[in-house]
């Protein structure tokens, strides 16, 4: 129904901007609480990280100065939905800066009353070959 489906989204929507919030303040314990057990995060160059990588990155050199994700759709499969938007970060890795603009894909399962992050996918942002729409 389209009650569930604005549940869903709301849902969605405010995990992201709790996760966006955490990752900006390089607060992982408050990640810790939104990434689900089997968590997988992909980084801009391809890289695979655990969830307990991905909490353990702000220990060994990660800085973020500014992180919001911004135009996101969801999409509503149920107990799962997929999140697709804009990554805006101020960023550096031990020293060297990976600030931009990228796109970012999220898999967010339910879990209980909430969501829980389980996939982060940043990769690219640009338009499809050819200038099509």
């Amino acid at each position: 129904t389209r009650e569930v489906t604005m549940t869903a989204q709301d849902g969605v929507l405010d995990l992201v901007q709790r996760w966006a919030a955490a990752e900006a303040t390089n607060d992982a314990a408050a990640l810790d609480g939104l990434l689900a057990d089997g968590f997988a995060g992909v980084g801009p160059f391809g890289f695979i990280l655990t969830r307990d990588q991905w909490l353990a990155r702000f220990a060994n050199g990660l800085v973020n100065r500014s992180f919001s994700v911004t135009d996101l759709q969801v999409r509503d499969y149920g107990t799962a939905a997929v999140g697709i938007g804009v990554l805006a970060q101020e960023t550096s890795w031990q020293g060297t800066d990976n600030s931009g603009r990228f796109r970012v894909t999220l898999v967010a399962v339910q879990e209980g009353e909430g969501w829980r992050l389980a996939h982060v996918h940043i990769g690219p942002l640009q338009g499809p070959p050819g200038g099509a729409s």
